[in-house]
């Protein structure tokens, strides 16, 4: 087990005082049989109420809302967690998904099937890559062929830190050849479904030393449903498997639908924005 805190600081700042309306928080990890919160505390000024909740995917989400004026919003979120995924090639999949292709069943696939569909963007080319890493009648293994999906991501894709809000297609970062974690997760979720596998967007964090990717802020990555295994998760900007020094925060089908924070204000226009996140070993 490996305990780490997590400090998460974010600030807006307003060109003059404005009224904050509705703000959506998601900073609080996915607790399950590999994480427990051990400690959790979140600050904001102005003094907000919160309302906490569950959505949809069973992320945990907190609601603020505000009653003074405001010239900045200050949010912090200050935890300490206990990691038990420490072993994460450590899982047993059906016997019948070991090998690729496989059907998930049909009870299994109602389920799933949100996560499978290729969003409208998705085109030839997207196809036309992943068929250079496999070609159907390829004899391989379902973790097999995702590693190698990851890690051919790792490698044909550049980092570029992108301030600027939304996701890249999978085929403008396969043309571009370069983007940020959210767009090496996206482009990751759209080859795993286009070969009819289960996949979702994990925001969160990552311990690690301070790197072009890592440079004090939120990470994002991918996980795809193995039957027997559950959904695993796959970081293919570092080119491996999800591990002890990934914290999920928040799953969702669409990589848009789940920010740290979320929000908007009514008053003189301008507003900027400095986020800081710091993960630390205890």
């Amino acid at each position: 087990m490996q305990r780490y805190r997590i400090l998460h600081r974010t600030y807006y700042s307003f060109s003059g005082p404005v009224q904050l309306g509705p703000h959506v928080l998601r900073l609080r990890p996915r607790e399950d049989h590999e994480l427990r919160i051990e400690s959790s505390t979140l600050k904001i000024q102005p003094a907000a109420t919160l309302r906490w909740h569950r959505d949809v995917e069973d992320n945990s989400v907190a609601i603020a809302t505000f009653d003074t004026p405001a010239r900045q919003l200050a949010i912090e979120s200050d935890l300490v967690i206990q990691q038990y995924n420490e072993a994460p090639l450590d899982f047993l999949v059906d016997s019948e998904a070991v090998d690729y292709p496989f059907a998930y069943t049909p009870e299994d696939e109602r389920v799933l099937s949100p996560y499978m569909g290729l969003s409208r963007d998705a085109g030839m080319e997207l196809g036309a890559w992943v068929e250079t890493l496999w070609r159907p009648g390829e004899p391989i293994q379902t973790y097999a062929l995702l590693q190698r999906l990851c890690v051919s991501i790792h490698e044909c894709v550049a980092y570029r830190m992108r301030e600027e809000p939304g996701v890249q297609s999978a085929e403008q970062t396969l043309a571009l050849r370069t983007g940020s974690c959210r767009d090496y997760a996206a482009l990751f979720i759209e080859a795993a479904r286009y070969l009819s596998l289960a996949a979702r967007f994990v925001s969160g964090y990552l311990q690690a030393e301070p790197s072009a990717f890592n440079y004090g802020a939120t990470h994002a990555w991918a996980e795809v449903y193995l039957p027997g295994a559950g959904w695993k998760g796959f970081d293919p900007s570092i080119g491996k498997m999800s591990g002890a020094e990934h914290i999920p925060v928040a799953v969702a089908r669409l990589p848009e639908s789940v920010p740290p924070v979320a929000g908007d204000f009514l008053g003189p226009p301008g507003a900027a924005l400095n986020v800081g996140v710091w993960v630390s070993p205890l």
